[in-house]
């Protein structure tokens, strides 16, 4: 098929990158729902989708055909990925109108009238493709769709609240016919905004996180959290999940090892790589009639890992027992915190003593963390020493002060 004596899909395909370009700022400008997405998510999948579709229009033009079952895999992918991420049909679907209508202008535009017969040509396999893309589209978009509310509504959900609630499971089972597994990894996740939840999507600079762009951004997120969890475990997910994070679980046959590969560290590196936020969890295997407890106290160990400071990783209770106990109420802890209350109005050697020994008693380590010189650690030491009388220098002292610290963050 030639126009202006050149082959259309020579000349189309050598245009693609340009035209994508044009295409995707055409979107940006014209629909408000894709003005307002993640710019991850305009430069990755909607760029790309952009792509394969000229490239496939090309295909179809050069071969005088209908597109394949198998060209239009991509595209249905790409719709029940929007599915998820709760971006609306319509725009899906006007969103393919308008990357088609400037393929089409590409193509004739420099047509003349003895090009009549081709651009008749072409517009029939443009109205062919066109109708195959609305077909694939929806259709793959509407079934996703199915498939997540009947997951929300339906015996997975029932479960996972039956499981959290601590109902009679013998009793659920017998109403429901669902059975919970032998055991479960139950697992708190919390869950780091990432950028593009502030809304500040390639069309809207620092605009609030109100937004459309925001909501999927989120549900971005937590899609592929999802996805990685249910890899792991090799059949769904529990999950109840919003953007800062939530419960899951995940039934398992034995409990999964904590680290080596296919451990569950690297299951949170994972998460987190897929997310692209930093993802702290808790974590503990529990038959279902421990679930309640199990979730309970993971949801306290992430608590204690946020209020203590530490890094986004992995946790169970043995990597924060003095902290766990140390928030149980009692007066032993009002009075571990009263300890350090003599630095009430001295901040800056409060937040000395902290990063000092959070950084292991590294006068030059907390030196550069403060901005000071290591000097001034020194000083700063001697003061608090004198103010509360305990040093970190004392091997006793210091059990004391590293309490203190934990029960002033319990208070």
């Amino acid at each position: 098929m030639v126009i202006a004596g050149r082959p259309v899909a020579v000349r189309l395909r050598a245009r693609v990158p340009a035209l994508t370009t044009r295409v995707v700022a055409r979107l940006l400008s014209d629909l408000p729902v894709y003005a307002e997405l993640p710019h991850e998510e305009i430069a990755g999948d909607i760029a790309d989708i952009v792509q394969h579709n000229l490239r496939l229009f090309a295909d179809v033009l050069e071969h005088r055909r209908a597109a394949t079952d198998g060209e239009l895999a991509q595209q249905r992918d790409s719709a029940a990925q929007r599915a998820e991420e709760g971006v609306p049909l319509d725009a899906i679907l006007t969103a393919y109108q308008v990357g088609v209508a400037m393929c089409w202008e590409e193509t004739a535009q420099d047509a003349g009238p003895g090009d009549l017969p081709a651009v008749l040509e072409i517009m029939d396999r443009v109205l062919v493709l066109q109708q195959q893309l609305t077909s694939a589209v929806s259709g793959a978009y509407l079934e996703a769709r199915q498939i997540l509310d009947s997951q929300e509504h339906g015996g997975r959900h029932a479960l996972m609240a039956a499981l959290l609630t601590g109902e009679d499971l013998d009793g659920f089972t017998r109403r429901t016919g669902l059975r919970p597994a032998a055991r479960y990894l139950a697992m708190t996740l919390a869950l780091a905004p990432h950028p593009d939840e502030a809304g500040a999507g390639p069309a809207q600079g620092a605009a609030s996180g109100s937004g459309a762009g925001a909501g999927v951004a989120a549900r971005r997120k937590i899609r592929r959290i999802r996805t990685a969890l249910d890899r792991f475990a090799g059949t769904p997910a529990l999950t109840a999940l919003d953007a800062s994070g939530g419960t899951v679980l995940l039934p398992v046959s034995e409990p999964p090892p904590w680290d080596g590969p296919g451990g569950l560290r690297d299951l949170i590196a994972e998460a987190t790589r897929a997310a692209g936020v930093p993802v702290t969890a808790a974590a503990e295997t529990a038959s279902p009639d421990g679930v309640p407890a199990a979730v309970a106290r993971n949801a306290e160990i992430v608590d204690l890992v946020a209020r203590t400071g530490r890094a986004p990783g992995l946790y169970r209770l043995s990597d924060v027992l003095l902290e766990y106990q140390l928030s149980r109420p009692s007066e032993a802890l009002r009075g571990l915190a009263g300890l350090l209350s003599p630095l009430d109005a001295k901040p800056e050697l409060l937040h000395t003593l902290e990063t000092y020994l959070g950084h292991g008693l590294d006068r030059r380590a907390a030196a550069a963390a403060l901005h000071v010189h290591p000097n001034t650690v020194d000083y700063r030491i001697r003061r608090i020493d004198r103010l509360t009388g305990l040093s970190p220098a004392r091997p006793a002292d210091l059990q004391h002060l590293s309490a203190a610290l934990v029960a002033r963050r319990s208070v």
